[in-house]
């Protein structure tokens, strides 16, 4: 079964770049079963999926976060990685990353997603 850990800084300054990892056991993230996604729910909000990495590494972003997010993996250390520049305020949420499955429809991801990560909580404070 695969198991996903979210690690990273909980304390972020604004105008500064976030940076998390989550760690994946019981799985590769080069599997070609399923994409990975960094998925955020900030305080009193709904869950607001930020992006994904797919099988063959396409990465594909929401589109209000894409100017400012960047999602890799790291093979060999068999990991993902989440960078979100420029933050601000309304950036402090929980992170989580999570096995997905999705398609493309009229241009826009459809995704359903598998297992989760336990979630880091970032604050934005100075």
């Amino acid at each position: 079964q695969v198991q996903l850990q979210e690690s990273g800084p909980g304390l972020v300054k604004p105008a500064q770049t976030l940076s998390l990892t989550c760690t994946v056991s019981g799985d590769s993230v080069s599997s070609s079963v399923y994409a990975w996604s960094w998925i955020r729910q900030s305080p009193g909000k709904a869950l607001e999926w930020m992006g994904l990495i797919a099988t063959d590494g396409s990465t594909y972003y929401s589109p209000s976060l894409k100017s400012r997010t960047s999602i890799s993996r790291d093979t060999s250390e068999n990991r993902l990685s989440l960078q979100l520049s420029s933050v601000g305020p309304e950036d402090a949420a929980v992170y989580y990353c999570a096995t997905t499955y999705f398609a493309r429809v009229a241009g826009k991801v459809k995704a359903d997603f598998g297992s989760w990560g336990q979630g880091k909580q970032v604050t934005v404070s100075s």
